[in-house]
């Protein structure tokens, strides 16, 4: 962390404050607008109170102006990193929801055009659940019946998503 400079003991910055704050909360209204005004000054007397090193103030204006500059500067990119961030966040989530919603139009399609016979074993097994025995009760086929549609039934599948 860079330290800033230090006010020297004529620079005390109770005094810089009493004596120029009203004109840096007017200058920073002007510049940087209401909202922000009151809390740049704020920090600006928190950034002076917290200086470790001694220096001497000349033009204590420009010197109070200055780092309520560089707060506002210093909260603006981060304010604008954080969109960024969202924004990345936002598009990448969107996309990713559009992604997921052409996937399952795409499976969709691919079990539609499964032949029958195939796609109720599939249906049954990955969304209703079923055991290849509670499969084959409900169609009135064998076990091993079910098992060799299932096989095919993924065979056809990959083929679809292998196009």
């Amino acid at each position: 962390m860079i330290t800033q400079p230090a006010l020297s003991a004529g620079s005390d910055p109770e005094v810089l404050f009493q004596t120029h704050g009203s004109w840096l909360l007017g200058t920073l209204r002007r510049r940087f607008g209401p909202e922000v005004a009151e809390d740049l000054l704020q920090e600006t007397y928190l950034r002076l109170v917290r200086q470790t090193e001694v220096v001497e103030v000349h033009k204590p204006k420009a010197f109070l102006l200055r780092i309520a500059r560089n707060l506002f500067l210093s909260g603006y990119r981060r304010d604008q990193r954080r969109a960024e961030i969202d924004g990345v966040s936002l598009t990448t989530r969107a996309q990713s929801e559009a992604a997921s919603q052409v996937e399952l139009l795409i499976l969709k399609d691919i079990i539609l055009r499964m032949p029958r016979k195939l796609r109720d074993v599939f249906l049954l097994s990955r969304f209703g659940g079923l055991s290849n025995e509670a499969i084959a009760d409900r169609l009135g086929i064998r076990p091993k019946t079910v098992e060799s549609r299932m096989t095919q039934a993924l065979a056809y599948c990959a083929a679809q998503l292998g196009r």
